[in-house]
């Protein structure tokens, strides 16, 4: 296999193993906040908060697995 076939492998493999963490991470978090809010209402603004902060936690790493893919590719 020629590098640029290479390069393209690894950028795909990357992408594709660092986004989905994250994803099923970020779908447990909503999926177990919502179940929360439908527990005790009055904590809504709380619990979204939390949520929201999370989901942020879980994006910065596939936001990484981005830059590293960006890097296989181009360097």
């Amino acid at each position: 296999m020629e590098s640029e076939g290479l390069k393209a492998l690894g950028t795909a493999f990357a992408i594709g193993l660092g986004a989905i963490g994250p994803g099923i991470g970020i779908g447990i978090i909503a999926g177990k906040a919502l179940e929360a809010i439908g527990r005790n209402p009055e904590t809504e603004g709380k619990i979204r908060n939390n949520m929201i902060l999370g989901i942020v936690f879980a994006e910065s790493i596939a936001i990484y697995a981005l830059v590293i893919a960006l890097v296989i590719k181009f360097v």
